[in-house]
């Protein structure tokens, strides 16, 4: 129900904010209204508001077949709201080295779910790197996925040609490894059995 209950909040948040430039001004990733203003609620707000319909229909689709998993997983570990702290704490670390990158550059912007969604897939295939996955209509294991992506998103993070913040989503992959860690070491030896139990 949380994994739910946050694509249904993005959801109306980012197509209000598709047509009302104030509300949208007001949620994204400023960073000098952080450090000016002190607005620290973009740390989080920025992640429910989405540059077009396509940004969000990605994000919001990994989320749901991944996220079920994963909140289970966290409500264990956690009790029942802690998915929805887990995917909160993902928003913000995801997002602080870019905060603190730009904290005085009035030109720079960033907006959407990525950093936590890829902190959610990332906790997943730490937990089951065999499952297979659909990839743009291409099946492949979760860690083949995972190794693909990192390698690209470090590639274009450097190249920084593009208008995608590649830093939250390395960020946010990292956090969902190293905090799933956190609440169950022993998951460590777990990935490490299952790596040596291919499964095609």
């Amino acid at each position: 129900m949380i994994t739910l209950a946050i694509i249904a909040i993005t959801c109306i948040v980012s197509f209000m904010a598709f047509n009302n430039a104030r509300l949208m001004n007001d949620l994204i990733l400023w960073p000098p209204a952080i450090t000016r203003n002190r607005e620290y609620h973009r740390l989080v707000t920025y992640g429910v508001v989405h540059a077009d319909f396509s940004h969000l229909l990605f994000n919001m689709i990994t989320l749901f077949f991944f996220g079920r998993a994963i909140e289970d997983f966290y409500t264990r570990q956690l009790g029942m709201l802690g998915f929805a702290l887990f995917y909160i704490a993902a928003l913000v670390v995801s997002i602080l080295p870019t905060y603190f990158k730009n904290r005085t550059n009035a030109s720079y912007r960033s907006l959407g779910a990525s950093g936590a969604v890829l902190a959610v897939l990332f906790a997943f295939i730490l937990q089951f790197p065999w499952a297979r996955i659909v990839v743009l209509v291409v099946p492949m294991p979760a860690i083949l996925y995972a190794v693909l992506y990192l390698v690209y998103s470090i590639y274009m993070d450097r190249q920084g040609k593009d208008n995608i913040n590649h830093s939250a989503h390395l960020w946010g992959a990292a956090f969902g490894v190293a905090f799933t860690l956190l609440m169950k070491p022993d998951l460590v030896s777990n990935f490490l059995y299952q790596l040596s139990q291919p499964r095609f």
